[in-house]
């Protein structure tokens, strides 16, 4: 997909924020490009991928079978890995992670396929209110992985992956319904329900499903959050938040050490990047 050059959000962008300021900051402020790819990340994607090949080839009533699936994913894998360097947590390697992702990529295929398929990986930019009902100056960019079903019941499919099985909890309290719901009534003109397909890296691969639907209080929530989100970047409101999840396989580990707070201005900042890289590389 093309970059979308229009200042926008997205659940990636507004999650990435409340998960830890500092990390939002040297990724999409100073723009400091990843050193390595966490092994996560990289699995995440090559399952995404393999799955959208399928999905588009059964949208277009061809064949896809298992091997198709394998296939996709290990192509993926391979390409995404070529030029970068994977960080794999303690006990994991790449063979291992291959072998899940095909038994994955098994399980998948002898699952019953989805019918009526509208739209596979389409992204959209729609406007975003807030409870008061001002619409933000920033739109919301929504990909929706899978979207199905008929005019009176669509079914938006969100797919993950995870070390652990979902709670409801997980997706009751997750603000990615509320934004595939906003860009379905945007672009649809309907409710949507949002279903997540969870792709379980455990001993023993499994795939959890998990259903949930968002009304309008939710979608007010949605814009609000991200009305604050934006008053805060505007501010220059970066901090670390730090945890073994946020900092185990986070690119920025060094730089998150290096940081002090400064009132330096973005363009200054991204100056003082570039200069760090060019003493580096000489």
């Amino acid at each position: 997909m093309k970059p979308i050059k229009r200042p926008h959000w997205s659940f990636s962008s507004i999650n990435q924020y409340r998960r830890c300021p500092l990390q939002f900051f040297f990724e999409r402020i100073v723009k400091i490009p990843r050193r390595t790819l966490s092994s996560s990340l990289v699995f995440g994607s090559a399952i995404h991928d393999a799955l959208a090949g399928h999905h588009q080839r059964i949208r277009l009533g061809r064949e896809s079978s298992e091997q198709n699936l394998k296939a996709d994913f290990l192509g993926s894998w391979d390409v995404r890995t070529a030029d970068q360097k994977v960080t794999f947590k303690a006990k994991e390697s790449a063979s291992d992670l291959l072998g899940k992702g095909q038994a994955l990529m098994e399980l998948y295929s002898k699952e019953e396929p989805p019918t009526n398929i509208i739209a596979v990986e389409e992204r959209v930019l729609v406007p975003l209110c807030d409870s008061s009902g001002n619409i933000l100056e920033r739109p919301l960019a929504a990909t929706c992985d899978l979207i199905s079903g008929s005019t009176e019941q669509t079914v938006v499919t969100e797919f993950k992956t995870s070390a652990r099985s979902y709670s409801v909890f997980d997706v009751e309290s997750s603000l990615q319904p509320s934004c595939y719901t906003q860009s379905a009534l945007s672009t649809l003109d309907r409710w949507v329900s949002v279903e997540f397909v969870v792709f379980t890296k455990t001993t023993t691969p499994k795939i959890q499903r998990l259903k949930t639907s968002r009304s309008q209080q939710d979608l007010n929530r949605l814009g609000d959050v991200a009305k604050n989100v934006e008053k805060a970047v505007e501010n220059q409101i970066f901090y670390p938040i730090e945890s073994p999840m946020n900092c185990s396989g986070c690119p920025y580990r060094q730089e998150c050490r290096d940081w002090r707070p400064t009132t330096l201005n973005i363009q200054e900042k991204q100056e003082v990047h570039r200069n760090k890289e060019v003493v580096c590389a000489g």
